[in-house]
């Protein structure tokens, strides 16, 4: 199995120069299919657990904080496993890793909803949130490999939308899931696991690793795609020799861009858990939904943010890789919206507020992923994201579901209201530095072309 997970050597039998235009396209567009299959897949898993937590309370007879702690522990396992699993991304099969993966977490999904035990369901949220840190790094990986600057900002943003899609689905499955077996919490949780079985067929039927796996020249030769470093040198290679250590420390602990978009992805995964994770619960408790309306808002929440989080993403191409600068509207936007959904009691103007936010949150969470990623060589991509994604668990999902939960339960709403607001500025003062640091990038490339 390690073998088989490890990355594949390039294929000695190369692709006709005639047909390497078509044959490029149809592998992006498998590449595409399996990476937003994949991580669809992925979030059905994730979600289920915060799609049931009123039915989860009422028949378990937990708590919010109780609730808080379950979530916190996938944040915090979730965190670590991201550093970890990114890095050991870079040395793998990026499609063969982003399909174990899936298929280790619909395994122990099954174990998740066989218990009622706290601390059980505790260590179980904590395990899968291990494997689930192998489907992003793979996922960014595999669109570093495949695509230019010139279409990677729309590409990543279709993939990245793929989990407000999953999101969504999630729910409809529960929904599903409770009409066929009456009610049953652990049907939800099987059902869903068996759905992410068939999609695993799917990823490993339709994705690849590398252009060069399958015969094709890498994408620097295809399009001319280079990375401009933090310290103005050129990189085109998607391999090294360099030791994994060596790769994190020159790359990642050194860069102070990626410090930049580190944190500001952290604050924004706080702003948006924060909102995400408690959506039954506030809106039931605090604004009157009734809990069936409230549970579909998830979904609502993540699906209609799909449009705004694409058509960012062509923006900043458009723009000319301005990722940040679009970013920072958007986190302005955020704030208004984040206004009228705490100080507002009419359901339509609630869920409308919803809505838009989901397209402001996930169109900067989206952009700050791919800027990770731009800012590093595509052998360190996953260490990248692998050390993105432990400060947004750790830092970021962490603090907006067991903070928010301790802090709720003894001060109320009104606690959680602050800590988001406070999050979503602290995102913009770290968005205006990198904004700052992009043009100077770019001015860089320039000069370098």
């Amino acid at each position: 199995m390690i073998s088989w997970l490890l990355k594949q050597p390039d294929k000695d039998e190369q692709i006709p120069p005639e047909k390497i235009a078509k044959t490029y396209r149809w592998h992006q567009l498998g590449v595409l299919l399996a990476t937003c299959i994949g991580y669809i897949g992925y979030y059905i898993i994730r979600l289920v657990f915060t799609a049931e937590q009123n039915d989860i309370m009422k028949a378990y007879h937990f708590t919010t904080a109780n609730v808080g702690l379950i979530l916190s522990c996938f944040g915090i396992g979730y965190g670590v496993a991201k550093l970890f699993m990114g890095v050991l991304a870079d040395k793998c099969d990026a499609n063969r890793y982003l399909m174990v993966g899936l298929l280790l977490s619909a395994f122990i999904n099954i174990f998740l909803g066989s218990t009622r035990n706290l601390y059980i369901m505790m260590a179980l949220m904590f395990i899968m949130a291990i494997t689930q840190g192998m489907g992003a790094a793979a996922c960014q990986k595999m669109i570093q490999f495949w695509w230019g600057p010139r279409m990677r900002g729309t590409m990543y943003s279709i993939w990245s939308s793929a989990h407000n899609a999953g999101s969504f689905i999630c729910v409809a499955i529960v929904q599903l899931a409770v009409f066929l077996f009456s009610g049953s919490i652990a049907a939800v949780f099987y059902t869903a696991s068996a759905v992410s079985f068939v999609l695993c067929i799917l990823i490993l039927v339709l994705g690849a690793d590398r252009p060069k796996t399958v015969g094709l020249p890498d994408i620097a030769t295809y399009t001319g795609d280079r990375v401009i470093l933090n310290d103005g040198q050129i990189s085109t290679s998607d391999q090294t020799d360099l030791n994994v250590g060596q790769i994190f420390i020159k790359y990642i602990l050194k860069n102070k861009l990626v410090w930049a978009v580190t944190l500001t992805s952290m604050s924004l995964y706080l702003v948006r858990y924060g909102i995400q994770s408690w959506i039954p619960a506030y809106l039931v408790q605090n604004k009157g939904f009734d809990p069936i309306n409230a549970k579909w808002l998830i979904g609502i929440f993540e699906l209609a943010s799909v449009p705004g989080v694409i058509i960012m993403g062509a923006i900043s191409d458009a723009l000319k890789g301005r990722r940040a600068l679009v970013s920072i509207f958007c986190v302005l936007g955020t704030l208004i919206c984040l206004t009228i959904y705490f100080f507002n009691n009419n359901h339509t103007l609630i869920i409308v507020a919803l809505i838009i936010m989901g397209n402001l949150i996930y169109a900067p969470l989206t952009l700050v992923g791919l800027m990770i990623n731009e800012v590093v060589p595509k052998f360190a991509v996953g260490a990248s994201t692998g050390f993105m994604g432990f400060f947004q668990y750790i830092f970021g999902e962490s603090l907006a579901t067991a903070l928010i939960g301790i802090l709720v339960a003894k001060f109320g709403w009104l606690a959680s209201n602050t800590v988001l607001y406070g999050a979503s500025i602290l995102a913009l003062v770290f968005l205006l530095y990198t904004a700052v640091s992009e043009t100077k990038m770019q001015k860089k490339s320039q000069i370098n072309l």
